[in-house]
């Protein structure tokens, strides 16, 4: 029997860059989302505890399923296990996201 894929997703959220890791991904029923369910954490024996991991962990706590919205998520790749979550500062990231129209403007209002 093949194992379940496991996928890493990277997107941007209030400034930060997260990583995860996630059983299942699909595009949401809700227009412009991505949806994530069963978050996958390192193993709870390690002996070492990574703080970024562990305020993941608090922040899905309880989390069955989480929507994305498109123009946040930089990457999704399917791995063969699970690395370790993090969170890192958005500042000093090379990739922008996508720029998004101000509410009210039309593409037509451009070309007057």
């Amino acid at each position: 029997m093949a194992s379940q894929p496991i996928y890493k997703v990277i997107f941007h959220n209030g400034g930060q860059v997260y990583e995860v890791f996630a059983r299942q991904i699909y595009q949401s029923d809700m227009w412009g989302f991505v949806e994530i369910e069963e978050l996958v954490f390192g193993e709870k024996s390690q002996i070492l505890v990574d703080p970024g991991e562990e305020k993941l962990k608090s922040e899905f706590s309880g989390v069955k399923r989480s929507y994305i919205p498109l123009q946040s998520i930089v990457r999704i790749d399917e791995v063969e296990k699970e690395g370790a979550a993090r969170i890192s500062d958005g500042g000093s990231a090379k990739i922008a996201p996508f720029p998004v129209m101000p509410k009210g403007a039309t593409p037509s209002s451009a070309d007057d």
